[in-house]
């Protein structure tokens, strides 16, 4: 937990945009009680926006997340960002009392609700699972009075499609293969959002992957390769095919991994696909030794970073 909070120091010293932290309620994660984490960075950093990466709002009373999110935002002076997501690991549901067969409704209805705070003084609402809210005034109010929201997104186009009907953000998650196969999902979004009475352009997209980087590729991939295949079989059951990892460098690939140049040339690749307006790196994953994920926020402040905005700038 203190490495985090180091970690983000890092990163809003090397001047990077944003740092996340997810939740997660099983073995091998730190980062059960997420917002309080998050907490502890706010007052801990100065400029970097802080986000969740993502709040697991199924299982999770809306008015109380808005509350801690509000609280982090005002302790941070109007850095702080909620990114809601299902889960993609289930165990937190029975963890936490909740029915997993109620999985997308448990989330689309807390979405909803969560949304409406945020856009409302006073809340009158009634759903399912929940108790009803009745003139609610939800406290703290955030710095400027909203909070950003955005929708956690991964696999085929359908949350993607909700995701832009809603004209929230979306942040869409590329765990491999080729990138071009998360391009579906991005057209979705964009032209649901279109048919929903949004401005499509006014609608910011994220995308976020596993990363790594080193020298070489080749010290990418053998650095990293123990921490994703031990990562993929503490989470899934099985390891990481090395046939399957050995194309992560590959331009095409959507992971993020390989030399600092590679990563820029992969980072190029995907904005002119989608058009993202922001990239998450999961760098903290499988057991990275401290040392090297400050190592690669080094290096993404020193030599990515810069490449990439001097491209996007303007466009």
């Amino acid at each position: 937990i203190h490495e985090l909070i180091e970690a983000s120091k890092l990163a809003d010293e090397a001047g990077l945009d944003v740092f996340a932290v997810g939740e997660s309620h099983q073995t091998h994660f730190t980062t059960q009680a997420h917002t309080v984490i998050l907490g502890a960075i706010a007052q801990a950093t100065k400029n970097i926006k802080i986000a969740s990466s993502a709040t697991v709002l199924s299982v999770s009373d809306p008015v109380r997340v808005y509350e801690d999110f509000a609280t982090i935002d005002l302790i941070s002076k109007g850095r702080a960002e909620i990114v809601a997501g299902r889960g993609s690991r289930i165990g937190a549901y029975s963890l936490l009392g909740y029915d997993v067969h109620d999985y997308e409704e448990l989330f689309e209805e807390k979405l909803e609700l969560l949304m409406k705070i945020n856009d409302e003084k006073t809340v009158t609402w009634q759903g399912q699972f929940r108790a009803p809210l009745e003139n609610a005034t939800i406290l703290p109010q955030p710095q400027n009075g909203h909070l950003p929201i955005w929708r956690a997104v991964g696999g085929p186009p359908a949350s993607a499609i909700k995701a832009g009907y809603a004209g929230v953000p979306m942040m869409l998650t590329t765990l491999g293969g080729p990138a071009i196969n998360f391009k579906a999902s991005v057209d979705a979004y964009r032209e649901a959002a279109q048919r929903s009475g949004f401005d499509p352009a006014a609608l910011p997209i994220a995308t976020t992957s596993l990363f790594y980087t080193a020298e070489t590729s080749q010290d990418a991939l053998r650095e990293y390769y123990p921490h994703a295949n031990a990562g993929m079989q503490a989470l899934r059951g099985g390891g990481y095919p090395k046939q399957q990892f050995a194309q992560s460098t590959d331009t095409r690939d959507a992971l993020m991994i390989g030399s600092p140049q590679q990563i820029i040339e992969k980072m190029l690749y995907q904005y002119e696909l989608f058009g993202q307006q922001r990239f998450m790196a999961q760098i903290d994953f499988g057991g990275v030794p401290f040392d090297k994920i400050m190592k690669n926020i080094d290096l993404i402040a020193t030599e990515i970073l810069p490449a990439v905005k001097k491209y996007t700038a303007g466009k």
